[in-house]
């Protein structure tokens, strides 16, 4: 019996540490050049020294669902991870009507990695001219007014176009949807005055609010951001008026396949909450007006699900889908 079972034990020790030395691949399910694959990059730098190369390999497509699912199949063995969003795992599911993966059972969550507060923005002069400076004043506006304010989005299901929903359904307010092709359009039509509002990305609206073109109403978040804490959050300014639990943002993470072992899945937690944790991350993340959202894979796998219920309402109550 002892001579059967010691080359089994050693061809899995050869097998095991074969898939050490295997580089990881870390994959974005975003294009190039976007606020998620450049934290990615300084990640996969930060941990080399721990954990061997890292390979980020941006795979997108369909929302970030294609190159979530290259992950959700890959083997369970520590070397393919993905860096999943909002979008991959907490909206898609609920706005495509054919996902090839279930975001829940078919994942390992590792831990949250960034937070991004989005930001109630509307044209300075546009605002000026119809006396809206709070969120108070802009629900007012709207009860008075139902219909005759619209909001731009980068599309239907996006995060800006989900927050808007969101906000008209708690304050109990109708404002038009106006979706474009893309978060670029539809800033450029808040500037030019064709949009009222929109729910932008802070990172993205930044420089239009501090040069004045345009006024940061209020942040979707339920804490102040970091970058900008003179603006409120919509709880704040919505307290009494049906808002006190608003909170909406975007945010990624790292996920292994199920069926992550234990170990593995302890040991890559530890390499990238150190490098997250490192100061050259946390400047990463303040350039990028991000929230660093380090976590033990707990936490973040009970975030997850909480964000999967909490898109599920928003989703249906917009109406969007995806084919």
């Amino acid at each position: 019996m002892k001579r059967l079972i010691a080359p089994l034990l050693l061809a899995l020790a050869v097998c095991s540490a074969a898939a050490q030395t295997r580089p990881i691949r870390l994959i974005v399910p975003y294009p190039p050049g976007g606020p998620l694959d450049t934290v990615a990059r300084a990640l996969a730098d930060k941990v080399q020294p721990v954990l061997g190369t890292v390979i980020v390999d941006n795979r997108p497509g369909a929302g970030g669902n294609l190159g979530a699912d290259v992950a959700a199949k890959s083997t369970p063995d520590g070397t393919t991870l993905v860096i999943g969003a909002v979008a991959t795992h907490a909206i898609n599911p609920w706005l495509f009507k054919n996902i090839p993966y279930d975001p829940i059972r078919d994942f390992t969550p590792i831990t949250g990695i960034a937070q991004v507060p989005n930001v109630l923005v509307m044209n300075t002069q546009t605002a000026d001219t119809l006396g809206i400076r709070t969120v108070a004043d802009l629900i007012g506006y709207a009860k008075k007014n139902p219909g005759k304010l619209n909001y731009g989005s980068g599309g239907n299901g996006s995060a800006g176009h989900l927050a808007g929903e969101m906000f008209k359904s708690q304050a109990g307010v109708f404002m038009v949807h106006i979706p474009y092709a893309g978060g670029n359009p539809a800033q450029l039509a808040l500037l030019s005055g064709q949009v009222d509002l929109t729910f932008d990305n802070l990172a993205s609206a930044s420089v239009n609010i501090k040069s004045g073109k345009l006024r940061a109403i209020a942040v979707t978040t339920s804490t102040r951001a970091s970058a900008m804490p003179e603006v409120p959050t919509i709880a704040e300014g919505g307290k009494a008026l049906g808002l006190a639990q608003f909170n909406i943002n975007t945010w990624f993470g790292l996920f292994g396949p199920a069926k992550l072992s234990a170990d593995v899945t302890a040991r890559l937690n530890k390499a990238f909450v150190d490098a997250l944790n490192s100061p050259e991350l946390k400047t990463r993340l303040v350039t990028l007006m991000a929230e660093n959202a380090a976590s033990t894979p707990e936490q973040f796998a009970a975030f997850v699900k909480a964000e999967l219920a909490k898109y599920e309402r928003v989703v249906k109550a917009s109406g969007a889908t995806v084919e």
